[in-house]
């Protein structure tokens, strides 16, 4: 880790609005929209609450700037599941494959659809900004894999030839371990297999 010390003045300012993002992302999640003070975000990073608003007007404008912020990841999902080679079905797993190493490397993004579901109803503008920005991108591009499939003759034209559907027991995934954590496991080589099994045999011709 850099010692912080050892950077220029204008190194540390280039890095202050990532820090007080990181910062202000552990303070929602810990306390939640209301209970979270501008002062204790300031606070986490070692500066006054006034240079927090020379970057960021108002906890709204943080706030929103803290989900993109810590949804960043989902680009680089989207961009290794582009990068997949092989038939339809290969990628399809592929997909698959990353989207449960993505639940379980990114503590951070978990922690976001935690704090989402808890607080995104104050904010559904912001939520449907995010959803836009980074999750359309990703159905789409599942979508757009299932129809290939199903043109090139190795997926059914069936009901199961859709995106949200092929997804779902990943979500169910991600809700288990935002419930429990580490309190109790689920084998995910052996849930991921069954999930692969179960969609495969469902949209194969």
């Amino acid at each position: 880790m850099t010692d912080l010390k050892k950077l220029t003045r204008a190194e540390q300012k280039a890095r202050r609005p990532v820090q007080i993002l990181d910062a202000a992302f552990e303070e929602f999640v810990e306390r939640g929209y209301v209970a979270t003070r501008v002062e204790d975000i300031a606070s986490r990073v070692g500066v006054t609450k006034g240079t927090v608003y020379v970057y960021f007007e108002t906890k709204e404008q943080l706030f929103e700037a803290m989900i993109r912020h810590i949804s960043e990841p989902l680009e680089n999902l989207l961009a290794s599941a582009n990068e997949l080679k092989g038939t339809a079905t290969e990628r399809l797993q592929g997909n698959i494959e990353l989207i449960y190493d993505f639940i379980i490397k990114e503590r951070k993004l978990r922690e976001l659809m935690r704090f989402v579901i808890a607080e995104g109803s104050r904010f559904p503008q912001i939520v449907d900004r995010h959803h836009d920005t980074f999750i359309d991108p990703l159905e789409r591009q599942m979508q757009s894999l299932i129809d290939e499939g199903v043109k090139l003759g190795e997926f059914r034209p069936a009901p199961a030839a859709f995106s949200d559907a092929v997804v779902a027991p990943a979500i169910a995934f991600l809700f288990f371990k935002l419930l429990f954590d580490e309190r109790r496991t689920l084998d995910k080589a052996a849930y991921l297999k069954a999930h692969i099994d179960l969609v495969t045999h469902g949209l194969l011709t």
